[in-house]
C-alpha cells in the first residue's frame, strides 16, 4: 500500500496511526507530499489533490480518513479500530472528534488564506461557537473515563485536540478543560502518537 500524507494534516495523521496500530506500519509506503502545491504525483492519485490518499494492494485509491479506517478494518480484521460490540459508541465519538478537527482545520485554512479577522466573519463565529460546544462536550463524556483499548474514537479525538493545540494554541483547552486533558495525556503515551507528532519541519 502507498500513503499520501504531510506533516501537519490531523486527517493523515489518524490513517497513519491507525495503520500503526493495527500492526500495517510495514504493509505501507509514507508518500510524503505537498498538497497545496498541485503535486502530480499526488493528483495522479487523487484527482481532488487532497490528503490522506491510500492506494490498496490493488490499485484502489481511497480518500477521506474515516473511510480509509473502515477500509482497513475490513481488510486486515485483525485488531479491529471499530469493534462491532461498541460500533455505536465509537463511532458517536469519533464523528464529535472528526467535527472539532474539521472546525479546527477549517479555521486554520481560512486564516491563511484571509487572514485573521475572517474569525469575525459568520462562518468563523460559528465554528469558533461549533469549538467550544464540540469541547464542552468532550470533556463531560471522556473526562471521567479511563483510558480504554483505542480504538477509532480515541484516535479521532486526540488528534483532534493535538491538532487544536499545535494550530490555534491560543484556545488553550488543557487549562480550560482539564479531565479532558487528562483523558489526552493518557492516549498520546502510545508509541503510535510519540511517532507520528506533528511538526512543522
Amino acid at each position: 500500500m502507498e500513503l499520501y500524507l504531510n506533516a501537519t494534516s490531523p486527517y493523515a495523521r489518524l490513517v497513519r496511526i491507525v495503520l500503526m496500530e493495527k500492526g500495517l506500519s510495514d504493509a505501507v509506503t509514507l508518500k510524503w507530499c505537498d498538497p497545496w502545491a498541485d503535486d502530480p504525483v499526488l493528483l495522479k492519485a487523487n484527482p481532488a489533490g487532497r490528503i490522506p490518499a491510500l492506494v490498496t494492494e490493488e490499485g484502489t485509491t481511497l480518500s477521506e480518513s474515516m473511510l480509509i479506517a473502515v477500509y482497513l478494518d475490513n481488510a486486515y480484521p485483525e485488531k479491529l479500530v471499530l469493534p462491532a460490540d461498541r460500533l455505536g459508541e465509537v463511532l458517536h465519538l469519533a464523528g464529535l472528534g472528526q467535527n472539532l478537527m474539521e472546525a479546527a482545520f477549517t479555521t486554520v485554512i481560512a486564516r491563511k488564506h484571509n487572514g485573521n479577522e475572517i474569525d469575525n466573519s459568520v462562518l468563523g463565529a460559528r465554528r469558533w461557537r461549533a469549538i467550544q460546544r464540540l469541547l464542552n462536550q468532550l470533556n463531560s463524556e471522556l473526562g471521567e473515563a479511563p483510558v480504554a483499548a483505542i480504538n477509532l474514537s480515541g484516535i479521532t479525538v486526540a488528534v483532534a485536540l493535538d491538532y487544536l493545540a499545535f494550530r490555534l494554541p491560543e484556545v488553550a483547552w488543557q487549562e480550560t478543560y482539564r479531565p479532558l486533558d487528562s483523558w489526552h495525556r493518557g492516549v498520546i503515551t502510545r508509541s503510535s502518537f510519540q511517532a507520528t507528532a506533528f511538526t512543522t519541519s
